[in-house]
């Protein structure tokens, strides 16, 4: 794994909303820039056979209107593509339904900015308990696979690896730092600090298994 507190401090997190046709909507964003050019990383983002060194074993049809299924987590439908820029699918988990977007934004030289929005409904009790860490500690994680993946060519990371990596004190401290700036970000969203103190210790307890 790469150093932890450079890879926390390599990503920007946004809180904010959006207003769709069911109402409103939380929309957390999280982008990072990574050394590689536009066309690799979005195949690393849409091929079958690479997703797995970064992120999770996944299987369907990664096309435009396929459903795919990350292995032990979300599934989904494609709804969007528009290669290499962006793409768009729905995001299902446990009996409920949201949506990514992941957008990619060629920078200087060969470097690309990765972008994802994860849009979902959720009921204000729910925010208050966990707030945006419930999904972006897991974003977090997700970019620093790809950031390993891309730091080290020819890398790769098995689930297994990562599971094991999760549990370790520096996988803990990695997703408490990742807590702490999903508050950070949350407070600059317009939520109560005290509030999203809160929000952040219990997320931070409910991936590291810790209480504060």
């Amino acid at each position: 794994m790469i150093d932890a507190t450079e890879q926390i401090n390599a990503v920007r997190r946004q809180v904010g909303s959006r207003t769709l046709e069911a109402g409103e909507a939380r929309v957390t964003t999280i982008s990072q820039t990574y050394d590689a050019p536009v066309e690799d990383v979005w195949d690393a983002c849409t091929n079958a056979e690479r997703i797995p060194r970064w992120f999770l074993p996944i299987s369907g049809e990664l096309r435009l209107g396929g459903r795919y299924q990350l292995e032990g987590n979300a599934g989904g439908v494609v709804e969007s593509c528009d290669p290499p820029h962006s793409f768009a699918a729905t995001w299902e988990y446990g009996g409920e339904v949201s949506w990514i977007e992941v957008r990619l934004t060629p920078q200087d030289g060969s470097r690309t900015r990765f972008e994802l929005n994860h849009i979902a409904h959720v009921d204000d009790d729910r925010w208050a308990q966990f707030g945006p860490g419930a999904v972006g500690i897991g974003w977090d994680l997700g970019l620093l696979g790809l950031a390993t993946y891309f730091g080290a060519p020819g890398s790769g990371v098995r689930p297994e690896d990562a599971e094991a990596w999760s549990a370790s004190a520096e996988g803990r401290s990695f997703m408490t730092l990742a807590s702490e700036r999903w508050r950070e970000a949350s407070v600059a969203a317009g939520t109560d600090p005290e509030a999203a103190r809160a929000a952040a210790e219990q997320v931070t307890a409910f991936y590291t298994g810790v209480s504060a």
